[in-house]
């Protein structure tokens, strides 16, 4: 049986989870439409948990949302594939009547592909035997079967290829010290890996299980070849603990950056103008995490200490500091425009000869900044 909880009612949540993942399948399409011209004229959206295609209340889910925004624009109508996947029949009758009486659906160029499937090994080893078009990949479990490294990994190892995919902390956190599931941890976390990380979470308080358990999972799928991993958390509606996050893995800067902007703009909280990702209570002790919880007042201490000397682009100080850490560009041109004006730095053009905009000196990526030595 297959559990539908989930798609009984639109929660907050569910919209939020729904948004970002649209939000950023558009954004995407848009980088890599112009290149994808020149090789197949083809792009791709794949959602192996795809549910129903709406909640009980209604409302759009994923898949829907996706062939929406592909219906009104007339690049996606040309280019996009997309494949459907959900191990319940119910399910997929339902989407496939969904996707049917989409307004416009008959305009797409690529009818949508709707499977009944079991997603496990096979699939993985499929998708690592060809060579895929540019793909944005949704992996959203009820649980964590059929999530594995080497699922992600499948898709990554191609050009143009980000995956997003909803990890169910609560399931896992019970699940990593089940003997009955060990297999499924082991291909979630990589064996070594796992079996490290179950001696080490002996003892642990609630909290520091579960930010344990995040580095881990991020720093596995950074061994595996995605340089670029950013969780989002939601927490439970009725305590500060978090039931699950939505985890964002690529291997360009680029998608790095558009999904960071998404997910800043969703998160409920935000601390100096920094947004906080959901995530609190992070200390040192788990390094990703802890760096993607501290507030802007550290920021300008570490652009001192980390470009002490140097003469940087505002542009260079962004892509090389900002990684596995909660800031946005804005915040960097925010905490160098006050830098400069307290005299720590000094600015190439100077505030005087910059523009303003509402009232407040601008700080183009071109600006150059000179760092005092370290003393």
């Amino acid at each position: 049986m297959v559990d539908n909880q989930f798609f009984e009612e639109s929660r907050e949540q569910s919209q939020i989870k729904a948004r970002i993942v649209a939000k950023y399948f558009w954004a995407w399409a848009n980088v890599v439409i112009p290149t994808t011209r020149a090789r197949g004229n083809r792009i791709a959206y794949i959602d192996l948990f795809a549910g129903p295609g709406r909640y009980e209340d209604g409302m759009l889910s994923t898949p829907l949302l996706v062939l929406t925004k592909a219906i009104d624009d007339p690049n996606m109508r040309e280019m996009l594939v997309t494949l459907f996947n959900d191990r319940d029949s119910g399910n997929v009758g339902k989407l496939k009547t969904a996707i049917d009486e989409l307004p416009g659906i008959e305009t797409l160029k690529h009818r949508p592909q709707v499977s009944n499937d079991v997603v496990g090994e096979e699939i993985a080893k499929m998708f690592a035997g060809i060579r895929l078009v540019p793909t944005f990949f949704f992996v959203d479990p009820w649980g964590y079967k059929g999530l594995s490294l080497k699922l992600i990994n499948s898709v990554l190892q191609n050009w143009g290829c980000d995956c997003v995919f909803f990890f169910n902390y609560n399931r896992v956190n019970m699940g990593l010290n089940n003997d009955a599931v060990r297999e499924h941890m082991d291909a979630l976390f990589g064996k070594e890996r796992a079996d490290l990380l179950r001696a080490r979470l002996l003892g642990l308080r609630p909290e520091e299980r579960e930010m344990l358990i995040v580095e881990e999972l991020s720093q596995a799928l950074k061994q595996m070849g995605a340089s670029f991993v950013l969780p989002f958390a939601f927490k439970d509606e009725r305590s500060d603990r978090t039931k699950h996050h939505l985890i964002f893995a690529t291997k360009h800067f680029k998608g790095y950056e558009i999904m960071k902007g998404i997910m800043a703009k969703e998160s409920s909280e935000r601390v100096q103008g920094v947004a906080t990702f959901e995530y609190s209570h992070a200390t040192e002790t788990y390094p990703m995490l802890f760096e993607l919880s501290r507030p802007l007042d550290d920021l300008a201490a570490m652009l001192l200490y980390e470009f002490a000397g140097q003469n940087v682009t505002m542009k260079d100080i962004y892509l090389r500091h900002s990684v596995d850490k909660p800031y946005i560009d804005s915040n960097y041109k925010r905490v160098l425009a006050s830098m400069e004006a307290d005299g720590k730095i000094r600015a190439n053009p100077p505030a005087r000869d910059r523009p303003k905009r509402k009232g407040e000196v601008t700080f183009a990526d071109s600006v150059v900044v000179s760092f005092p030595k370290e003393n």
